[in-house]
């Protein structure tokens, strides 16, 4: 299987991939793709043009296997207002990775607004049980959405067993798999992961390959695959290219400024 971001390509291949959104609004900010630009992603996806399948689904397919599964980072009210009615019309599966300690607040991470996104409020744990009555998977997304790579061990066992123990004790369920804040991973988080969960993910761009460490795995971040025709464009060279470069851009972007890969 070719991967599409290793470098340019020049033909259409089979790949599995995760999609992540975080809010679907109109701001236009990082973290968003407005309502109608998501509607025209599930039109496309649920059109079979590429299998999808729920995420831990993904990972036990053949590596040739061309799918995807759909990923939401947050857990913003406008999930279950927004994303989750069309998901449902499409039928198509989602995981909500759920940032324990902020549940029924908002995403000002340690209450310090980004003005580079808008401060939004997030699902409370009776709308969080809702939507997994309707079937929506459960993931961890740890207890505040610190970069988990700069706190200390105590601190980082925390906010890994912690967002568990919360999700365990609020939903009901085992949340088997963790997305990474910001995609901030390093081998004493990967470590200190495997304790907890099975499965880890990060803001690398790009699709799976072959072999993939289950607590590195890459995701597509929707922001850069919203504007019409470029989800639609999957597989082809053109496709592959974008996501390379666009990759590129964000590890010289982590060079100059830190270790933050994402939202």
């Amino acid at each position: 299987m070719s991967s599409p971001t290793s470098a340019p390509g020049s033909r259409r291949g089979e790949m599995r991939a995760i999609l992540t959104y975080h809010s679907i609004d109109d701001s236009g900010s990082p973290i968003s793709v407005a309502p109608a630009e998501f509607r025209a992603h599930l039109r496309w996806l649920q059109s079979g043009a590429v299998r999808v399948v729920p995420l831990a689904e993904l990972a036990t397919l053949p590596p040739e296997t061309e799918a995807v599964a759909i990923t939401f980072d947050d857990a913003f009210q406008n999930f279950a207002t927004e994303a989750a009615p069309l998901l449902h019309e499409y039928g198509l599966p989602a995981t909500l990775f759920v940032v324990s300690g902020r549940v029924g607040r908002d995403n000002a991470w340690g209450d310090r607004p980004d003005p580079r996104v808008p401060t939004l409020p997030l699902l409370d744990w009776t709308g969080l049980g809702w939507l997994v009555e309707e079937g929506i998977e459960i993931g961890a997304h740890s207890r505040t959405h610190p970069h988990l790579t700069r706190i200390s061990p105590a601190m980082l066992e925390d906010e890994l067993l912690g967002s568990a123990d919360e999700i365990r004790r609020k939903l009901g369920l085992v949340a088997r798999e963790i997305a990474y804040p910001y995609g901030d991973v390093s081998a004493a988080v990967v470590s200190a992961t495997r304790r907890h969960f099975v499965r880890g993910y990060t803001t690398q761009l790009r699709g799976l390959t072959r072999g993939e460490d289950p607590f590195r795995i890459p995701r597509l971040d929707m922001f850069y695959l919203r504007a019409p025709g470029r989800l639609e464009g999957w597989g082809s060279a053109r496709f592959g290219q974008r996501l390379w470069f666009r990759a590129q851009a964000r590890r010289l972007r982590q060079v100059l400024s830190g270790p933050a890969g994402g939202w």
